[in-house]
C-alpha cells in the first residue's frame, strides 16, 4: 500500500481483529481457502494462527481484508487518512472499521481483548524512539487474549549497514515517477532521504523529503517480546524485511 505520491512513504496500518470471530458465510470461507491455497511462498505472505490453531496465509499488502475475509471484525488504525481510505476501497462490505489515530493509542479504540495484532510494512521503525516500541509491545501483551498473535515486519538497519554508493536505493519507477532514496546512518537512527522525480504535463518535477527511522535489530525485538511473555518466531519476510510472529 505504499504510495509514490506521498512524500513520506505510506505505512501499513495496524489491524486489530476483535476477540470474537463472526459467523462466516460459506462464500467467505471459500475465499479464505483460496487465499491459503494461492499463498504458498513464504516471501509473499504472512502466516497467522487463529485460536483453533488453523493456519491463515495472508498476502502482506492485503492483511486487513484478508483477516476480514477469514471472519474477523477488523479495526485498522493509522494516522494517515489516504492509506485508510485505500483500505476501505478494497474492503467492500467486509467488517472493517478505520480509525485515524496514533498507533500507540490503539487501546483507546479497542473495547475487548483481541486475537491478532498486525503491524506490517516498516511501521515499527517509524516510531520516534525505542521507548515507544517498548510501549507498543507492552500494550500488545495486555490487549491480546491468551494464545493471541502479534505479527510485525520491519527493516533491519543494524545487521548490514550499507556504505558508499550502496546507500542509494532505487525504490520504484514507472513512466511518470522515479523514486530513489538515500540512507544516512547514525547510532540509533537512519535518516531516509526520498528523491521523487515526477512528470506532470510533460515536465519533470523534483520533490524532496526526509525522515528518521529507528535502527532495531531482530535480536533486540525478539528479546523484548520474550521478556513480555511471548513465544517468538523470527524469519525472513516480504521485500527483504524481517517478520516476527509472537504468540501470547
Amino acid at each position: 500500500m505504499n504510495s509514490l505520491t506521498n512524500p513520506r512513504r505510506a505505512r501499513s496500518p495496524s489491524f486489530l481483529p476483535t476477540g470474537s470471530q463472526m459467523s462466516t458465510p460459506g462464500s467467505v470461507r471459500t475465499k479464505a481457502t483460496e487465499v491459503r491455497k494461492k499463498s504458498s511462498q513464504p516471501d509473499d505472505v504472512i502466516g497467522i494462527f487463529d485460536r483453533n490453531g488453523a493456519r491463515i496465509w495472508l498476502r502482506a499488502i492485503e492483511e486487513g481484508t484478508g483477516l476480514a475475509i477469514r471472519g474477523y471484525e477488523v479495526i485498522a488504525i493509522d494516522n494517515y487518512q489516504p492509506l485508510l481510505a485505500d483500505l476501505i476501497s478494497r474492503a467492500g462490505s467486509l467488517p472493517i472499521r478505520t480509525v485515524v489515530a496514533d498507533l500507540l493509542d490503539f487501546k483507546i479504540h479497542v473495547t475487548q481483548p483481541v486475537d491478532v495484532i498486525v503491524c506490517m510494512g516498516d511501521t515499527l521503525t517509524h516510531l520516534t524512539e525505542v521507548a515507544s516500541v517498548e510501549a507498543l509491545f507492552d500494550a500488545a501483551a495486555v490487549a491480546l487474549v491468551r494464545g493471541g498473535v502479534f505479527v510485525l515486519t520491519f527493516r533491519d538497519y543494524v545487521s548490514a549497514e550499507l556504505r558508499g554508493d550502496a546507500r542509494f536505493i532505487s525504490v520504484r519507477s514507472d513512466d511518470n515517477r522515479i523514486l530513489t532514496c538515500f540512507l544516512e546512518y547514525s547510532n540509533a537512527t537512519v535518516q531516509v532521504h526520498d528523491v521523487l522525480h515526477e512528470r506532470v504535463a510533460g515536465q519533470w518535477h523534483l520533490r524532496l523529503s526526509s525522515y528518521p527511522k529507528l535502527r532495531l535489530s531482530p535480536e533486540w525485538v525478539v528479546s523484548a517480546l520474550i521478556s513480555r511473555g511471548f513465544t517468538v518466531r523470527c524469519e525472513p519476510g516480504l521485500s527483504g524485511m524481517v517478520r516476527v510472529v509472537a504468540r501470547r
